[in-house]
C-alpha cells in the first residue's frame, strides 16, 4: 500500500495570528496530515503597489473596502521569527512544516531554514529565474499548475531538471486556480494525463468545495493531495471560503486512508474477509426429486441450490449421464462418490 502524501494548507488563514497559526497546526497534526503548509513571502518582493486583488478575492472579503493586493498580503506576512517559531511546534505536534516562496529573497530565506521540500505554486510555474533557483538546490519538488498548458507544464521541468533536479524528485500536481473551483472545470483526468506525458509522480492540489474532489483524485493514481483549511470558514480573508473546516478536513484524511487500503495490490482472488461466504453464497448441484440407486441422471434430474459445498454447477455437464450409485432423497447434495 502507497501512502498519499497529505498536505494540510493553511496558507495565509492565519491572518497574521501567530496564536491562530498555532491552532492550525494543532488541527492538522489531529486530522492526520503528514505536512501542514503556509506561505512565505516580502509583499514588497511579491506585488506592485498598483496590484488589485483578484476577483476571489474580492469575493471572499466582502467587508473589505480595499481592492490593494498590496495591503491585504502585507497582512498575511509572517516574519523570521514567526517562521522558526511555527517549525518548533510542529516538531512539537509531530507533523511536518512546509511552506511556499513567492519570491527569491524567500526562497533563500526557506532554504536556509533546512527545508527539504520546494513547493511551487501555481502563480510561479513561468517564473524562470524563480524556477532556477529552486532547481539549482536539488531537493524535492512539489509543483501545482493551475492556469497551466502543457507547453508550460514542459517548460518548468525543462527548467528544473537543467539547473540540477533531477525528474524523480518532482511531482506534478494538477490544479485548477480559482477560489472555490467549479466542478466542471476540474477536469481530474488531466492529472492523469500529466503523468502519462512527462513520466513524473502526479497529484492533486484541490480549491473545490468538498472533499469528493481530492478523494477521487487519490482512487486515480494522486500521490500528493493538498488542500486549504481554516479554523472557521466565516474569518475574514481572502482564502477562508474554499477552505475546508477542521471536521472536514478530518473526514478527508480519514476517507484517502481507507481508499489508500483499498485499492489493494489489483490482483482479483477471494479474500480473506470473503473466503468465509463462498460456501453460503454459490450453489452446488442438488437432486431435483427422489431417485433410485442406478439412475441415469439426466438434466431434468438436476437442481442448482445453496449451499456451495457439493459439486460446482460448473461440473453439470460431467454429471448428466452418470448413474446413481445410491438412493437419493429430494434436494440431496450430489457428492462424486454417490456416482458410478
Amino acid at each position: 500500500m502507497s501512502k498519499t502524501l497529505i498536505i494540510a494548507e493553511a496558507g495565509v488563514n492565519h491572518n497574521g495570528d501567530i496564536n491562530l497559526a498555532k491552532q492550525l497546526i494543532d488541527i492538522a497534526a489531529g486530522a492526520g496530515a503528514d505536512i501542514v503548509k503556509f506561505q512565505t513571502f516580502k509583499t514588497e518582493k511579491l506585488v506592485s503597489s498598483s496590484a488589485r486583488k483578484a476577483e476571489y478575492q474580492v469575493n471572499n472579503m466582502p467587508g473589505d473596502d480595499d481592492n490593494s493586493q498590496f495591503s491585504m498580503l502585507k497582512k498575511l506576512e509572517l516574519s523570521p521569527e514567526q517562521h522558526r517559531e511555527l517549525m518548533a511546534h510542529c516538531r512539537e505536534r509531530d507533523i511536518r512544516f512546509l511552506s511556499t516562496a513567492f519570491d527569491l529573497e524567500s526562497l533563500d530565506f526557506l532554504a536556509v531554514l533546512g527545508l527539504e521540500i520546494f513547493k511551487i505554486p501555481s502563480g510561479e510555474i513561468t517564473n524562470l529565474p524563480y524556477l532556477r533557483m529552486i532547481g539549482r538546490f536539488g531537493k524535492q519538488v512539489i509543483a501545482s499548475t493551475g492556469m497551466a498548458t502543457m507547453e508550460d507544464i514542459a517548460a518548468m521541468l525543462e527548467v528544473l531538471v537543467s539547473a540540477g533536479t533531477p525528474k524523480e524528485n518532482i511531482t506534478i500536481l494538477h490544479c485548477n486556480t480559482d477560489y472555490p473551483s467549479p466542478f466542471r472545470d476540474v477536469n481530474l483526468r488531466a492529472m492523469q494525463t500529466i503523468g502519462d506525458t512527462f513520466g513524473v509522480a502526479i497529484g492533486y492540489s484541490d480549491h473545490t468545495p468538498g472533499v469528493e474532489v481530492p478523494i477521487a483524485a487519490v482512487a486515480l493514481g494522486a500521490t500528493v493531495i493538498e488542500k486549504h483549511f481554516t479554523l472557521d470558514r466565516s474569518l475574514e480573508g481572502p482564502d477562508h471560503l474554499a477552505s475546508l473546516e477542521p471536521d472536514e478536513l478530518q473526514h478527508m484524511v480519514r476517507a484517502i486512508r481507507h481508499i489508500e487500503v483499498a485499492l489493494g495490490d489489483g490482483i482479483k482472488q477471494p479474500t480473506p474477509s470473503e473466503q468465509k461466504n463462498i460456501t453460503v453464497a454459490r450453489k452446488s448441484i442438488h437432486l431435483a426429486q427422489a431417485l433410485p440407486a442406478g439412475h441415469v441422471l439426466t438434466e431434468a434430474d438436476l437442481v442448482m441450490k445453496r449451499p456451495g459445498s457439493g459439486i460446482s454447477p460448473m461440473q453439470l455437464d460431467a454429471v448428466i449421464g452418470r448413474t446413481l450409485a445410491v438412493h437419493a432423497a429430494v434436494e440431496h447434495l450430489l457428492a462424486w462418490e454417490d456416482l458410478q
